[in-house]
């Protein structure tokens, strides 16, 4: 009777432990120092190039610059795509293709990434630089809801953020190199006006003025 009684305590522990194998461990969080999240944005560049070849007088034929517009239509030329060119073309055909990348509403940058080979000599290499802004592992749920007894972060923690941020910036290199400010003209002609204030002699620091009735 004996047996019989603890034979089935005996299945039932031989159950949990099965089970207890099988399952996968939770991952323990670490103790966690500081908010700064381990997701963050990350930027890959992808250069386009296209070669203009010039016409005899050193210019942009009127074909060469049909084949460029549909280049820059099939690529999706947008704000934010970085225009440079290398080569050996003349003056000409620079502000030549200067004028058709302008009518995109985008400027010519001064250097030009290194490409793989070379413009024939007498053209120019057109190159278009594109960068995307992402964030590799998000969302991420790789460890499970529940209590956190050391401070740790969820493996989501900064998905929201980072992949907002990615997805909002106009020009994805500014989260590399960042932009410059430009002069502002509102705070140069406001600071002019409180100068002028502050150097501006007092009203009573030339005395009374004397005023006379015209009596003897």
């Amino acid at each position: 009777m004996t047996k019989l009684l603890h034979r089935p305590a005996a299945l039932a522990l031989g159950l949990c432990l099965a089970l207890s194998l099988g399952t996968p461990p939770v991952s323990a969080r670490t103790v966690e120092r500081g908010v700064e999240p381990k997701h963050q944005p990350v930027v890959q560049r992808t250069d386009f190039v296209f070669d203009v070849v010039a016409d005899g007088s050193g210019g942009l034929a009127s074909a060469e610059q049909s084949r460029l517009t549909a280049w820059f239509n099939a690529l999706g030329l947008r704000y934010g795509d970085h225009i440079s060119l290398a080569g050996t073309g003349s003056l000409a055909l620079r502000d030549a293709v200067a004028d058709v990348v302008g009518r995109y509403g985008l400027l010519i940058d001064s250097e030009a990434p290194v490409t793989a080979g070379e413009a024939p000599v007498g053209s120019l290499r057109v190159i278009v630089s594109r960068s995307v802004a992402s964030v590799p592992g998000c969302p991420s749920w790789a460890d499970r809801a529940g209590a956190d007894f050391v401070g740790g972060l969820s493996d989501n923690y900064g998905c929201a953020m980072a992949s907002n941020l990615a997805a909002m910036v106009a020009d994805p290199r500014d989260l590399v190199e960042g932009r410059t400010a430009g002069v502002d003209p509102t705070s140069t002609v406001s600071g002019r006006a409180i100068k002028a204030y502050q150097e501006k002699a007092p009203t009573g620091s030339g005395g009374l003025q004397a005023i006379s009735t015209g009596g003897k």
